[in-house]
């Protein structure tokens, strides 16, 4: 037997996402079966399509991390006069390749997402297309879905319209360097100098984004910083948690694909065809995030307002950036999850809180989300005059199976994210950290240190503990294999 504690770290943490991965009943792997029907998908029938519109000119470009290859998105600004500029998102037609109900569509059905940890990447499609064929990948022709916006100065959306097209990317763009010039912390990235035009286009893609950032703010839409951490590996040894952070090359990506799902949504509603949602409820802890304003100063409506929740959001930012990560985790806590639900003709959608927006699904990133490839399906559909491609109990039932899976996806990833952190942390047992709550329930209280991107469970000292409440704990143990951080009150 080979001794895994000898092993790499990487190689150590990619099995126990193997292992994590079964044991939460999702698919670490395509089939033979699978990878046969693969074999007989070939190129030319991708842009076989002769309805389509021929945009391979105009200057697209992806924006993603610098290591990605399954390149969902494009995106592309035209100012057209009195201060409004045309918005193009590409998205990657993955439904002109995965037919519904084919050996490569059950395994997308079945883990509904491709799955990222710490160590390894699970694909929802297999790489051949996900990272080729489907990806709209560097100088790559391919077919797409186009939603493009008519966006007024004020950021606001005057109109939208769907269609098919083909589609060339002129720059692969990675968030952080992108961010660095935008933000006047660097030189144009030569990826963007090379394209005639791109730099002035993605001047105006920020400009815009922007805006609509500042709009939908006004609205209500919830200002969130979240710690997500990522592991820096030397040697295949896991050397730091690196946090990742929001930056203005992330609110081009954000703020265009917010709006592209929202046109999606009403396009679907207009054309009376039923539409799989992404909602997250009005929150059930109010109570509990108006203590948790009070505790910061701010005094909030008894009822949930978002416009209200956001303004004390801003206000925490500003008082102490070091610590609104904790701030928003606690709130999102206590938002609770999303879920995805079905809407039918005439139907009144509940809308997304955290985002303030009324109609919203998820229709940005086919490769990598089975919802998406789903709503591809009825958007083509509705574009084509054809009838809807699923009846109202299959929609019910996609939308329950992606709801529950997608959690049961993110428990896989929170796991290895906590192995990966009990590795790093497995030498400093006794250390004393400063933390805060960001769970509090039957089953356990939960905190995260302040200094390092890293959750544990509280062992002792929970009584009377909200998520929310700062203290001081030490480190009493670590497992790797199970993930598993203990912590206690320090005196």
């Amino acid at each position: 037997m080979i001794d895994i504690h000898n092993k790499g770290h990487r190689a150590r943490l990619r099995q126990i996402a193997h292992r994590v991965m079964l044991e939460r009943g999702l698919l670490t792997d395509f089939t033979a079966t699978e990878l046969a029907e693969l074999d007989t998908i070939s190129f030319p029938a991708i842009m076989n399509n002769s309805a389509a519109r021929d945009q391979r000119e105009l200057i697209w470009c992806s924006i993603d991390n610098s290591d990605s290859r399954d390149l969902d998105q494009l995106t592309y600004a035209e100012a057209i006069g009195n201060g409004d500029v045309k918005i193009y998102v590409a998205i990657a037609d993955v439904d002109a390749v995965v037919e519904a109900k084919s050996e490569l569509d059950k395994h997308a059905h079945h883990n509904t997402c491709t799955v990222y940890t710490a160590a390894a990447l699970f694909p929802m499609l297999p790489e051949k297309l996900s990272a080729d064929l489907t990806s709209l990948g560097f100088h790559a022709e391919r077919m797409a879905v186009i939603v493009e916006m008519l966006i007024a100065p004020d950021g606001s959306i005057k109109s939208s319209l769907l269609y098919r097209a083909m589609v060339k990317n002129k720059a692969k763009l990675s968030y952080h360097k992108l961010a660095e010039w935008l933000e006047g912390r660097a030189s144009v990235p030569n990826s963007v100098s090379q394209v005639k035009g791109l730099e002035a286009n993605l001047r105006l893609q920020d400009k815009v984004a922007q805006k609509m950032k500042e709009l939908r703010h006004e609205h209500g839409a919830l200002e969130f910083e979240t710690i997500h951490a990522s592991p820096v590996f030397e040697n295949e040894i896991l050397k730091d948690l690196v946090q990742d952070r929001s930056n203005r090359a992330k609110d081009i990506v954000a703020d265009f694909m917010i709006a592209a799902n929202g046109a999606v949504a009403r396009y679907l509603n207009s054309q009376k065809y039923p539409s799989l949602r992404r909602v997250v409820r009005t929150p059930q802890r109010w109570d509990r995030i108006v203590e948790l304003a009070e505790e910061h100063g701010t005094t909030l409506p008894a009822e949930p307002n978002a416009k209200a929740l956001n303004q004390f959001l801003m206000a925490a930012k500003t008082a102490d950036p070091l610590r609104f990560p904790d701030v928003s985790l606690s709130v999102i806590k206590l938002l609770g999850g999303g879920d995805y639900t079905i809407e039918l003709p005439g139907d009144n959608a509940e809308g997304h809180f955290g985002l303030a927006v009324k109609d919203y699904t998820h229709s940005t990133a086919p490769n990598r989300r089975y919802p998406d490839l789903i709503t591809h399906r009825l958007v083509k559909a509705a574009l084509s005059g054809q009838p809807v491609p699923y009846n109202n109990a299959e929609l019910e039932e996609l939308a329950r199976h992606c709801t529950l899976t997608e959690n049961t996806v993110k428990k896989v990833e929170r796991q290895v994210d906590k192995s990966a952190a009990a590795l790093l942390l497995q030498s400093r047992i006794g250390d004393v950290f400063d933390g805060i709550v960001t769970g509090a329930a039957g089953k356990g209280t939960w905190v995260r240190l302040l200094h390092l991107p890293v959750e544990g469970r509280l062992i002792s000292g929970h009584e009377g503990m909200d998520v929310g409440h700062k203290l001081r704990v030490q480190l009493v143990s670590t497992d790797v294999e199970r993930g598993f951080i203990d912590l206690r009150k320090a005196e």
